[in-house]
């Protein structure tokens, strides 16, 4: 299994990016998948995921309300929409298959960075 993240890059407070994860080895349909982030000096923490049989979605705190997670079938990938984006949204954010509460990390990305100025 590789996933692949991209859609990282330098932006400012409150504007949009979105990510994506392409999986290859893997089907999306029955994965549970989630992103997660690594800021500077601090531990990976999970951000956002959505489980593959039931399309579930679910939402860190500082997340919900301006990040939306996504499943596209037809490209077998996952993207992450954030709006409004903070100075303390930066970090390096990953994409990984996980078990079914996003609490196992099975496969992870290689993460792409995301820089927000104020």
């Amino acid at each position: 299994v590789q996933l692949q993240a991209s859609g990282g890059g330098l932006v400012q407070a409150g504007d949009s990016l979105r990510l994506s994860c392409a999986i290859s080895g893997r089907t999306l349909t029955f994965t549970d998948m989630g992103w997660f982030r690594q800021a500077p000096g601090k531990e990976r923490e999970f951000v956002a995921g959505t489980r593959g049989r039931t399309g579930i979605t679910t939402y860190t705190d500082s997340a919900k309300g301006r990040f939306t997670i996504t499943r596209d079938y037809a490209e077998n990938t996952v993207h992450l929409q954030m709006n409004d984006l903070k100075p303390e949204d930066t970090a390096v954010y990953y994409c990984a298959v996980t078990s079914s509460n996003w609490a196992r990390v099975y496969y992870l990305g290689q993460g792409t960075q995301v820089t927000v100025s104020s």
